[in-house]
């Protein structure tokens, strides 16, 4: 049995649009993210054939293969969340909102809103080829940060947990925006569901000693 599976989206595809068209939304989850499913689903099972033959000379790309398709499949089932309709989404978290202890952490972290705003839009516009800008609760320091990160899984900090995602590849936008990457991530700030994010940031906080340093 696949040890992963594509999840649900949770509006249809035309939900998003105009701000992404219910072609893009339909290619991107059906295709796209099934992908990565199938190849995390595919490389685990390589690796335990490579367990059962004693047979490791494969063993770099296998992991490095696991790595991309799984971090592939968690970022997209972020991502689907992390987004609602125009009418009920963008804008900044406000306390009237129910999300005030987010924008708190945003201040704090970051200066305020729009410096977060502003240091997300780069990361994410200014990833060299695929990759993603990511809002990430690092619960050394019990703060807020970005991460740029390439492809799905380089350039992360380890025990980082994403609770905000803009997807910068090229699949997530170019049928609508064309070569116009910025333009798609300053679109993307109109459908954030910041309950959704505000949920994860929560989540991420209550994880008490998550990452053991030490005994």
């Amino acid at each position: 049995m696949p040890v992963y599976s594509l999840p649900e989206l949770p509006y249809d595809y035309a939900a998003l649009a105009p701000v992404i068209s219910p072609e893009i939304i339909e290619l991107h989850h059906d295709k796209h993210h099934a992908a990565y499913v199938k190849g995390a689903n595919d490389t685990l099972e390589q690796l335990a054939e490579a367990r059962d033959k004693e047979a490791w000379g494969s063993i770099n790309g296998l992991e490095k293969n696991l790595a991309f398709h799984l971090s592939g499949h968690i970022l997209h089932s972020i991502y689907w969340q992390n987004m609602t309709g125009p009418k009920d989404g963008g804008g900044e978290p406000l306390a009237q909102d129910g999300v005030g202890e987010l924008a708190d952490a945003i201040t704090e972290s970051f200066g305020s809103f729009a410096h977060f705003k502003t240091q997300l839009s780069k990361a994410a516009a200014t990833t060299q080829g695929s990759g993603w800008g990511v809002l990430a609760y690092e619960p050394l320091s019990g703060r807020l940060i970005v991460e740029q990160v390439y492809d799905h899984q380089g350039n992360v900090g380890q025990g980082s947990t994403p609770i905000l995602v803009f997807d910068a590849w090229e699949h997530a936008f170019y049928l609508q925006y064309r070569n116009q990457k910025v333009d798609f991530i300053e679109a993307m700030w109109q459908v954030v569901n910041w309950q959704d994010v505000a949920r994860r940031y929560e989540a991420a906080k209550s994880r008490v000693n998550a990452l053991l340093l030490a005994p």
